[in-house]
């Protein structure tokens, strides 16, 4: 089996967030075997570089030259160059590999420092660009670069052009310096734009977001992907590496690359905490009594959830057969609009609440929620403003929040409303996990000594 090798010629980060230490993680966390030549030794946290120290550049060329020599590169990362000394060292060796070069220019330390001195900014641009296969600029860098203000989407664009046009074959002008609810980063190779889009992600834990970036790109070109395919997979796995970010230190913390790995552990225990629910569920009996006439679901969400598509739930619904119920095919994510909605919606303010059933409306359930101890609320479908109703799926959001801002300050156990014109009575149950939730539905049923 081939193994994709990847090289990382950049700084050492001592607090461990961004440089060599940020690029190996996410050569390792993709599937490469990842090498390094280290250009400089930093001192550095979360909240300041104290020192730096620039290798002889005799021993970053005997870096590169021994592992290209023996292991092999499939792809080139460059990050922190911080002399015109070591920029020509470094693109004198890159010259003799054959393999596509990320160049991320590396100018300035989340904490301001200046890693990139102001006279080998020259040198980069004569030495090291006309080199890049791919180049990263955050907006400040493509500035810089490109000689214009990079302040929104055209911008961006006309600056991965000019800079191109200095040599660069792909230019990915990133956008996560500029303002706005969704963050753009714009990708000009061969004459082609694409704009790669996502959600901005509210965090502080954002040291080493351009290395890693840059390290997914190179991680994916190594394993034969094309540029456009690499970007996008780079696009998705920094969104990741920030939403699991690590809270450490005082200053920016770091984001975490093997946030895409934890991602996915998360969707696997989630399918197979819903697996455990729906064979309990289908194993109650009594528990038809607790269907609706527009049958069940049963969601739970993946931690972090923002969208539908991080909830799981039973395709086609659970229905009544006999006294027992029946899910109509295995969990799977995205197959619910309802209740997720309603999980995704309470999670704003609980995020350890992630799992949730629509059952039948029931006075009996309610008496006997609250003789259980449970949180419960409601809300009323015929006090829905106008403005929500007019929006399609926007009344689930607004009754839990109605409901959320009723119970007070705990999380509620059961939801309801007395429905509305054609609209069917409904109650939800809420719990930690689709497991709890269940065993929430079993002490309802025996309490009320529900048969079917």
């Amino acid at each position: 089996m081939r193994v994709p090798r990847a090289l990382t010629v950049a700084g050492s980060d001592s607090g461990g967030g961004a440089g060599v230490q940020a690029d190996l993680k996410t050569f390792a966390a993709l599937g490469v075997h990842g090498m390094s030549a280290i250009t400089s030794i930093t001192a550095q946290n979360t909240v300041e570089v104290t020192m730096i120290y620039d290798l002889p550049v005799e021993l970053i060329r005997e870096q590169i030259r021994v592992v290209v020599r023996d292991i092999g590169v499939d792809a080139v990362k460059t990050g922190m160059l911080h002399t015109s000394e070591i920029i020509s060292a470094v693109a004198s060796e890159l010259r003799r590999v054959n393999a596509p070069i990320v160049v991320d220019p590396v100018m300035v330390a989340k904490s301001g420092a200046k890693l990139l001195e102001e006279e080998a900014v020259r040198s980069f641009v004569e030495e090291l660009l006309p080199m890049a296969y791919v180049l990263t600029p955050n907006a400040r860098e493509a500035e810089v670069l490109s000689g214009i203000r990079v302040r929104d989407l055209e911008s961006q664009k006309e600056a991965a052009r000019r800079i191109a046009e200095l040599g660069a074959r792909c230019v990915v002008v990133k956008g996560g310096h500029l303002p706005g609810e969704r963050v753009s980063d714009v990708l000009y190779c061969d004459g082609e734009f694409r704009i790669y889009e996502s959600e901005r992600i509210e965090s502080r834990n954002t040291h080493g977001t351009g290395c890693s970036f840059a390290s997914a790109i190179a991680a994916e070109l190594a394993k034969g992907e094309e540029v456009f395919e690499a970007v996008e997979r780079a696009k998705r796995f920094i969104v990741n590496a920030i939403r699991y970010g690590l809270p450490v230190g005082r200053g920016h913390g770091p984001v975490n690359p093997l946030g895409d790995l934890l991602r996915s552990a998360e969707r696997f225990r989630v399918i197979e905490a819903m697996r455990k629910a729906v064979e309990r569920l289908e194993s109650l009996k009594g528990a038809s009594a607790a269907i609706p006439e527009c049958q069940s679901n049963l969601c739970m969400a993946i931690e972090g959830a923002e969208e539908v598509g991080d909830v799981a739930a039973v395709p086609g619904r659970i229905v009544r057969i006999w006294d027992r119920v029946k899910a109509s095919d295995h969990p799977w994510f995205g197959a619910s609009s309802h209740v997720a909605k309603a999980v995704l919606t309470l999670m704003r303010h609980y995020p350890e609440i992630r799992a949730a059933m629509n059952i039948r409306y029931d006075e009996q359930f309610i008496e006997a929620a609250k003789d259980l101890g449970w949180v419960v609320s409601f809300y009323d479908r015929r006090e829905e403003p106008e403005d929500v109703k007019r929006i399609e799926g926007a009344t689930i959001p607004w009754g839990i929040e109605t409901a959320i801002k009723r119970a007070g300050r705990r999380a509620p156990d059961l939801i309801y409303h007395r429905g509305d014109w054609g609209k069917e009575p409904m109650m939800l149950i809420f719990g930690r996990d689709a497991v709890e939730v269940v065993e929430k539905l079993e002490k309802l049923l025996a309490k009320v000594g529900a048969k079917p």
